[in-house]
């Protein structure tokens, strides 16, 4: 080896070892400034909550500090927007009074935090950590339903969502749509616990919504053309399909019998360790497609999945299911769910009353089996 040659080996060995520090110190300073930008954020949230209940305390005090509480409002905003700038607009106030308000029985202040903000101590131990911005507790605190409320900020902290996605989230319909697919005691886990993917069904709404895919509802459009949107907007469909899916192959073939077949989307779930097949119908459900994709799921499970992996999973989004035909063609522990798709946010209204009416149907139905019982028993 000449000493040019070894010189350039050098050089190479250097660069690496450069290469790979520098890869070290960006990540450091990367997750630094995130930590920075999150303590800031939820210093400000403390502060404004902390803001709130001063001026909550403030006009309870006396009944004229209640009764001219906007004209508190004004002073305050003049005093301080002249001392602090931006920020203490009169609208801005109120926010942080009915930020107060809203949570001062759900959340808790942690101590080191309320020391720092000089939050007496004798209040010290009712409040606990927030985990999201001032702009998405703005939004949070107009949803009323406190159940609903909860399950955003679950879920938007969780996920990580971005204001912008928790508002289409919460313009979906999705607290009503995972909602109408799970029992009572499913609907109180969502306000307690978020979405918690433990088994299939977890993973199933009624409707999944498009509106993102950009597609008239009154135009023609074909199956191949409803998968190729989806394709061109597979970020936003992973994120309209739930937790823990990742995207493996479109079109995938398979052959049996020496007859090709072709399963529309497949997808794998990390939280459930299984397949799920997604086969596209634009029409109305029929039991031919559901017999195809019994078909699909059988083929997965004996030919691909490994043995330490769960059942695949089969879902149809179709224009027009029928729940009776679903019934009677598949058997009861079948992996295969049917659901409707929207290509246009649903009315949040329209989802309420379902969910009400669902309740009803599910409260007639409870007493109808005490019912039974309760005769069994007498005949007994």
């Amino acid at each position: 080896m000449n000493n040019d040659t070894g010189k350039q080996n050098k050089n190479r060995k250097g660069n690496k070892e450069i290469s790979s520090l520098l890869g070290k110190v960006r990540s450091l300073v990367i997750s630094a400034r995130n930590a920075a930008a999150r303590n800031i954020n939820t210093i400000q949230v403390f502060a404004n909550f902390g803001i709130g209940r001063l001026i909550v305390e403030y006009e309870q005090t006396g009944k004229k500090r209640a009764a001219y509480g906007q004209k508190v409002l004004d002073e305050l905003s003049v005093r301080l927007t002249k001392e602090f700038g931006r920020g203490f607009s009169e609208d801005n106030l109120s926010n942080m009074r009915k930020f107060y308000m809203v949570y001062r029985e759900q959340k808790q202040i942690s101590e080191t935090v309320s020391r720092k903000l000089a939050i007496p101590e004798d209040v010290q131990a009712i409040y606990s950590q927030f985990t999201l911005s001032w702009s998405h507790y703005v939004f949070l605190m107009n949803i009323s339903n406190t159940d609903e409320r909860s399950f955003y900020e679950i879920e938007a902290s969780e996920q990580n969502w971005s204001l912008r996605e928790l508002q289409r989230q919460f313009d979906s319909g999705l607290y009503e749509r995972l909602a109408l697919s799970r029992d009572k005691k499913g609907i109180k886990d969502l306000s307690k616990k978020g979405q918690i993917v433990v088994k299939p069904h977890d993973l199933i709404k009624n409707p999944y919504v498009l509106e993102f895919l950009g597609l008239d509802e009154k135009s023609k459009y074909s199956e191949t053309d409803l998968e190729s949107a989806i394709i061109d907007k597979i970020e936003h469909f992973l994120l309209e399909l739930g937790k823990g899916f990742l995207f493996e192959a479109r079109q995938k073939r398979f052959t049996f019998d020496e007859e090709h077949f072709y399963v529309d989307m497949v997808f794998y779930n990390r939280l459930l360790r299984c397949y799920v097949l997604i086969d596209l119908k634009i029409g109305k459900l029929t039991h031919q497609n559901l017999g195809q994709m019994q078909m699909y799921v059988n083929y997965f499970d004996r030919y691909v999945k490994l043995t330490e992996e769960n059942p695949t999973v089969g879902i149809i989004l179709c224009r027009k299911k029928n729940n009776a035909l679903v019934e009677i063609t598949l058997p009861k522990d079948a992996n295969i769910h049917a659901s409707e798709y929207r290509l246009y946010l649903p009315s949040k209204e329209e989802l309420k009353q379902k969910l009400m009416e669902w309740s009803g149907e599910e409260v007639a139905k409870n007493a109808a089996k005490r019912l039974s019982g309760k005769k069994g028993r007498k005949n007994g």
